[in-house]
């Protein structure tokens, strides 16, 4: 009877392991107006960087035709791939195929020569 062990439901689950860790305070107001601000003024400097290139609309049209140039090369990438799979089947079927007439080759040349004459088939 000593073996078992019997949980003890004192002890918290490791599922809240972290749950006392999280800070359940709320900011403070001059807390959430520096980060609003940090967040406005951040969002204006990508907004002026947008605004320094030049040409957007080449830039996008460029963008939608170039797109379309990869799809096509993705399309015949896929067909070499295809045509390379062939290939290399062909060469590994030839080869193996080899391999096994020249085992059969050598079979037979060794039961033409054993010593004995007599051939058992069974």
């Amino acid at each position: 009877m000593p073996d078992i062990k019997i949980p003890n439901l004192n002890m918290n689950s490791d599922k809240y392991l972290f749950k006392k860790k999280l800070s359940l305070s709320r900011k403070s107001k001059r807390k959430l107006i520096k980060e609003s601000f940090f967040m406005f003024a951040f969002s204006f400097l990508i907004i002026y960087l947008n605004y320094l290139i030049p040409d957007k609309k080449l830039i996008f049209d460029n963008f939608f035709t170039n797109f379309q140039e990869l799809f096509t090369l993705i399309l015949e990438i896929i067909t070499y791939v295809y045509e390379i799979s062939f290939v290399i089947f062909i060469t590994v079927s030839l080869i193996f195929s080899l391999i096994l007439i020249l085992g059969a080759f050598s079979r037979l040349f060794k039961i033409v020569k054993r010593k004995s004459k007599k051939i058992n088939l069974k």
